[in-house]
């Protein structure tokens, strides 16, 4: 009897007209999508404004794909360097090969300088991002699938991938393989649930998430990487991918012991984030305005026009106005309630 395996992709590129739609640019495009989504409502959580994130990664996620290709592009040069090879090839990113190193460095870069502009903590900001980059990743991880690459050693376990496809040297692959990229997946959405969980429990703040996400996601792509047959550089026994999780893990660890010891619990809410006050500040002032519009047409027994319960609001306010110093302190109080249990 057959044992039911994991299919291979029938295709990884749809047609719309002559446009091609390519599942593995949708994956990344899908990732995105909800990074930029949970992060946002966990900034907000934490005392944000609703737009932060979403500003931010309009810097962070075109460095990111930059620093993720040429991070492949680099450790694999001969892919596209070496006699025989197209260098053009490096360019089609949408072929697969993006190195989540380089895209974590570089797009950490993007992220300064979108945080920077906006004036934000970017500790903070990786803080309430983390979960969604870990989410982001399991779902990149699909668009592998559909190209039918990264793929591990031989296996008969039942939820082993098949791979028919040939090689751009003519060379035909037909077998069952350890599905590398599932693992994978499924090892991210668990580190994306780990950070969600240890940072309502144990309050973290001050980069001390995205730490906890960067060593927990190196262990599991310590084994996947172990597992897969794809070309690579080998030092002392171990692939290139292997020695840079060790590195990163220990680095991640350090930073979470030492700033854990140095600045414990998180950002005060109302530090983190400008456009966060000029929200609320907008918000009072609207609910003011609205409230004394409609107590002035109220004056008289009613009589009076709209035109004086505006003049009645401007006269109002010069009176009882807010001072805006109050209002930033009510939203900061009101963001500290709701920073207790972030998502």
């Amino acid at each position: 009897m057959d044992i039911a395996y994991i299919p291979s992709p029938s295709r990884g590129v749809l047609y719309l007209g002559p446009v091609p739609l390519r599942a593995y640019a949708f994956c990344i495009i899908l990732g995105v999508v909800v990074a930029v989504w949970l992060g946002s409502k966990r900034w907000v959580a934490r005392g944000g404004a609703k737009h932060t994130v979403g500003d931010i990664a309009v810097w962070a996620v075109p460095f990111g794909l930059v620093g993720g290709r040429l991070y492949h592009v680099i450790t694999d040069h001969q892919l596209y360097f070496a006699e025989g090879r197209n260098p053009w090839n490096a360019f089609k990113i949408w072929e697969g090969g993006l190195g989540i190193w380089g895209a974590i460095a570089l797009g950490a870069v993007g992220a300064w300088i979108g945080a920077r502009r906006r004036g934000v903590p970017l500790p903070a900001y990786a803080d309430a991002i983390a979960p969604g980059i870990a989410l982001a990743q399991a779902l990149g991880r699909w668009g592998n699938y559909f190209n039918q690459e990264l793929y591990g050693r031989a296996t008969t376990l039942p939820w082993g991938l098949e791979i028919d496809k040939t090689l751009p040297n003519g060379e035909i692959v037909k077998g069952v393989y350890h599905p590398t990229f599932l693992y994978e997946s499924i090892w991210c959405v668990l580190v994306a649930l780990l950070v969600i969980w240890a940072d309502r429990r144990f309050t973290l703040g001050h980069g001390r998430a995205f730490a906890l996400y960067v060593a927990a996601y190196t262990v599991g792509r310590f084994w996947t990487e172990w597992l897969r047959i794809d070309e690579a550089h080998v030092y002392f026994g171990l692939r290139l991918n292997d020695w840079t999780s060790i590195v990163v893990f220990l680095g991640a660890v350090a930073y979470l012991v030492i700033v854990g010891k140095k600045r414990p619990g998180r950002e005060d809410p109302a530090s983190i984030d400008p456009a966060a006050h000029l929200e609320a500040e907008g918000a009072a002032e609207g609910g003011e305005g609205e409230a004394e519009g409609k107590a002035g047409l109220k004056v008289d027994g009613g009589s009076t026009s709209k035109g004086e319960g505006a003049a009645g609001k401007e006269s109002s306010r010069s009176v009882d106005e807010v001072p805006a110093a109050e209002t930033v302190a009510v939203a900061a109080e009101k963001s500290g309630k709701d920073a207790k249990n972030p998502i």
